[in-house]
């Protein structure tokens, strides 16, 4: 069973061994301990119910479980470089980010770059479903938190980042 297909089938999922299990989970959430325990929460009768269980899966992340997710994050505007369901995914997120509008692309830059340098990593958003100047509202409105105040943010938009990532990766 290929790990990097777009799409995996629910059955194919359910009846994979623990190890492709944990690799078929891996490019819609990095986190080691979420991918064992849904893994070992096999098997799942739908999608949704999966996507339930990713919702609260591994909670409370730790903050090191939060950094390594985010090296395989993109800056929002970016295009991502990871493996090819990855990419995918990420790609299919950002559709409403146009990087043909060159002022919100801009701006966008310039707040990552702000963003990196205040707290030492990447920005990170639900992505999906928003418009980049609603992308660009977030981002400027976080920039005002202590680094206290977004861990738990970065920690929520990556679970919710991780079930949409679900619900597109799996076919039943």
């Amino acid at each position: 069973m290929s790990h990097d297909a777009a799409n995996v089938s629910l059955d194919g999922f359910n009846e994979a061994d623990r190890a492709d299990a944990i690799a078929i989970l891996r490019p819609c959430l990095d986190v080691q301990r979420w991918c064992e325990v849904l893994a070992d929460g096999r098997p799942y009768a739908t999608v949704d119910e999966l996507a339930a269980a990713g919702s609260v899966a591994a909670t409370p992340f730790t903050a090191d479980e939060v950094e390594g997710a985010l090296a395989q994050h993109p800056r929002i505007g970016e295009r991502s470089k990871g493996p090819a369901a990855e990419a995918a995914l990420s790609a299919s997120e950002q559709a409403g980010v146009d990087p043909s509008d060159a002022a919100v692309a801009a701006a966008l830059a310039e707040g990552n770059r702000a963003y990196e340098q205040k707290f030492g990593r990447v920005f990170l958003i639900r992505a999906a479903g928003r418009s980049a100047s609603e992308i660009l509202g977030a981002l400027t409105a976080r920039l005002g938190h202590s680094a206290e105040d977004e861990m738990p943010i970065v920690a929520e938009q990556l679970r919710e980042i991780a079930v949409l990532r679900l619900k597109g990766r799996f076919t039943t």
